[in-house]
């Protein structure tokens, strides 16, 4: 048991094990951006977030190198870091937004994926290409770039284009998804990321595009309702399993 872990609840730890999954998981997914980009937890129970230290890579975050912040992006722990590595204001920003306006969002994960970074870019967005586009139709809002997300004051703005959504378009930036819990909002993050890569394929084709009918889009996309199935949590054990078999360390 590390010194960490001995400082906080069992509830806190918890959380900080299956955050650090979450940075590990993106990273085995392809879904990094070096050292940027953020995943942010909710503590069960409080205000408090769980955030990563700014200069660690997404397969060096350990459940004890997690940063423990306020709503206002104030730090409230000593996280062991022998870099003395602090936190990136751009996610400070968006994160502490999120989550304060949003209270049923357990996790937020931000990328700058290629294939998201290129479709944040097309004037038409995600489109209903493929089965996993569809899930999100009518339920993908875009927040226009700002620049660098760095000025409180576009946190209003932020949240109020992401609404009550769970995803969101980054013009010329990236992508969002948010969830009710970590192993949701990776699901969420990882099928955007696959519609995303299949329209950008598809595109560079040069072929004609076949679109389903307006029907079958939205009765695609009621299917994959959140209230239909908690979507993650059950690939969540397998993808844990598949974690410890390779690189348990982010447990410690």
């Amino acid at each position: 048991m590390n010194s960490v872990q001995t400082h906080v609840s069992a509830d806190e730890w918890s959380a900080r094990v299956e955050l650090a999954a979450c940075y590990r998981l993106v990273h085995r997914y392809g879904m990094t951006d070096m050292i940027y980009n953020h995943i942010s937890s909710r503590i069960p129970g409080t205000e408090h977030l769980l955030i990563n230290a700014y200069g660690y890579l997404y397969d060096e975050i350990r459940a004890s190198n997690l940063i423990k912040v306020d709503l206002d992006g104030n730090r409230l722990d000593d996280t062991e870091d022998p870099h003395g590595y602090g936190l990136n204001q751009a996610g400070i920003v968006i994160h502490t937004a999120v989550h304060r306006a949003r209270p049923d969002v357990g996790c937020v994960i931000h990328t700058h994926t290629r294939a998201g970074m290129a479709v944040s870019a097309q004037a038409e967005g995600l489109l209903p290409l493929t089965q996993t586009a569809m899930r999100f139709y009518d339920c993908l809002p875009a927040h226009d770039y700002e620049g660098p997300a760095l000025d409180p004051d576009e946190q209003a703005r932020l949240v109020a284009d992401l609404g009550g959504n769970l995803a969101m378009l980054l013009r010329n930036h990236g992508l969002l998804a948010v969830g009710p819990s970590v192993p949701e909002a990776f699901n969420t993050m990882y099928w955007l990321e696959m519609a995303c890569k299949a329209q950008i394929d598809a595109l560079a084709g040069g072929r004609e595009l076949h679109l389903p009918p307006e029907a079958v889009r939205r009765k695609t996309a009621h299917l994959y309702h959140p209230g239909t199935r908690n979507f993650g949590l059950r690939e969540w054990p397998a993808l844990l399993r598949q974690l410890d078999r390779t690189d348990p360390s982010y447990r410690d």
